[in-house]
């Protein structure tokens, strides 16, 4: 794992999960109070800052009518529906303000309707012209899209890392057990500290 063959994937990161008033913060809100996901992520950004380390978010984004889906979606996806979450003109569907600041520093690639951000996206594109081998995953859900879309870059040859506490579950419970007993099945599990480490980036 070096800077130059290094990408970041952020999956997420939107008002809906984490604002105040966000359709689904309920989904995540205990863990996220555990990992604190939002203050590291922040941390994490800006010390990569100074590196040509690729940055890519992977918004989920539905038109007004949900057209994207089936016509009678199931789980997490029928609630989304059901509730009106991630309505792209919504300001739900929004990046949260604390990525704001770092402006064009992250790529952002639209096109995510369901768990895996490989599909319909141009992020396997995007990787490949990079030149990218190791991608590290934060954000949320562990169990469904971090879990979805890591498996997916496995599956494409590509090295994982997933960052314990720069990732959010449903509950605790369910972060521990993802990542003490799913993801080593194919990826690293490492704190961003450790991260950091792994590139040779002083703290």
């Amino acid at each position: 794992m070096k800077v130059h063959n290094t990408a970041l994937i952020l999956i997420g990161y939107q008002n809906d999960y984490f604002a105040n008033d966000g359709i689904l913060r309920s989904v995540v809100e205990e863990n996220s109070n555990i990992t604190h996901i939002i203050g590291n992520t922040i941390s994490l950004l800006r010390q990569l800052e100074p590196f040509k380390i690729p940055v890519i978010a992977t918004p989920i984004l539905f038109s007004e009518k949900y057209e994207e889906l089936d016509k009678d979606p199931v789980g997490i996806l029928k609630i989304i529906k059901e509730t009106g979450a991630f309505n792209k003109n919504s300001k739900g569907s929004e990046t949260i303000d604390e990525l704001k600041q770092f402006g064009e520093r992250i790529t952002y690639l639209p096109g995510k309707h369901g768990f895996n951000a490989f599909i319909n996206t141009k992020l396997d594109d995007f990787l490949t012209t990079a030149g990218i081998n190791h991608v590290v995953f934060a954000g949320c859900v562990t169990s469904i899209c971090i879990d979805s879309t890591a498996r997916s870059a496995f599956d494409r040859g590509l090295k994982v890392h997933i960052l314990s506490d720069v990732t959010s579950a449903r509950t605790n419970l369910e972060q521990e057990f993802y990542c003490r007993h799913i993801f080593p099945l194919y990826a690293e599990v490492l704190s961003h500290q450790q991260l950091l480490e792994r590139l040779g980036i002083n703290l």
